[in-house]
């Protein structure tokens, strides 16, 4: 008899033993209360309490935690646009008490807070501000959670605006518009190369007529030297300035029939190009030349007979 009751009072003395310890992992704070009432708090390791008198109420993490807050508000240009607005926060080690006491629910009193604030600063921005001004507004919510989150043993570690989202018909009116300034950037491009282009052609053109006229001039230059060579040597044997002049066009004027038979697909007609072209053409400038002379002497008789 004495054997069949020993057994199950070690039983019961080793489960009562068991409860006497308990394990708090790391980073995490227990709440032991007594009778219904806060009696303390332990931290990581192998902790006791009393059986059937002490309970754990709850764990609390003192890991760093996130929470991601989607605000829909309307900007100063009225438009709609959703925020995603992630807050890290950490319950703070010497204020477990009032973190697990003071608030019911962290969660909704933070999303709360964050609604406040991003409602509040948002519409007094346009849509372009908002994408630019988004470190601002996380630090507008972190400040106005910091100053309210303290006090119930929470420190907001950061507060970041992690995505922007416009309405969708905002954003394809957005896309067009990017596009087009996009398109508009390149048609400017293009316009500068091609009217650098142009620029160097014409360049490269004024500097090739100028060359070609340089090298016409050189040429008309030669040919002068040669006529006046033509005329000395005419002159040497008898012939006059007037009919050497008179001369050597008409022989110029066969050079260029002959230059002309030679090309086969030519469309140049000179004219006239008779047989007895060449002698009318020599003896009429045999007779300008004549005739002018004896104007000219007779313009500096009259001249003289002035004077006098």
């Amino acid at each position: 008899m004495g054997d069949f009751l020993f057994i199950p009072i070690v039983l019961i003395g080793l489960v009562i033993l068991f409860k006497f310890f308990f394990i708090v992992k790391q980073q995490t704070a227990v709440v032991i209360e007594r009778f219904g009432r806060f009696q303390s708090i332990r931290n990581s390791g192998l902790q006791m309490k009393i059986p059937l008198i002490d309970r754990i109420s709850g764990r609390l993490s003192l890991k760093i935690q996130q929470l991601d807050v989607i605000v829909e508000t309307k900007t100063l240009d009225d438009v709609f646009v959703k925020l995603k607005v992630s807050v890290q926060y950490v319950v703070i080690r010497d204020k477990v008490y009032e973190a697990f006491y003071k608030l019911e629910y962290p969660h909704d009193q933070i999303t709360s807070y964050v609604f406040d604030v991003v409602r509040a600063e948002v519409p007094k921005m346009k849509l372009d501000d908002v994408f630019v001004k988004k470190d601002d507004i996380a630090i507008a919510v972190k400040t106005e959670l910091q100053d309210a989150m303290l006090d119930y043993g929470y420190d907001i570690i950061k507060t970041l605006v992690t995505d922007i989202d416009p309405d969708a018909q905002v954003k394809a009116a957005m896309n067009r518009i990017n596009a087009s300034e996009r398109e508009k950037i390149a048609a400017q491009f293009e316009g500068d190369a091609a009217r650098i282009l142009i620029v160097e052609k014409a360049k490269a053109e004024a500097e090739s007529k100028r060359l070609q006229g340089q090298g016409i001039a050189d040429q008309r230059r030669e040919i002068a030297r040669g006529l006046e060579e033509s005329v000395e040597v005419l002159n040497k044997v008898g012939i006059n300035s007037q009919e050497a002049s008179a001369l050597i066009v008409v022989t110029q004027h066969y050079d260029t029939l002959q230059a002309i038979g030679e090309e086969t697909n030519t469309n140049l007609i000179l004219l006239p190009n008779s047989p007895q072209a060449g002698s009318d053409m020599l003896n009429n400038m045999v007779a300008s030349f004549t005739a002018s002379n004896q104007i000219g002497e007779a313009m500096k008789q009259h001249n003289k007979k002035k004077e006098e």
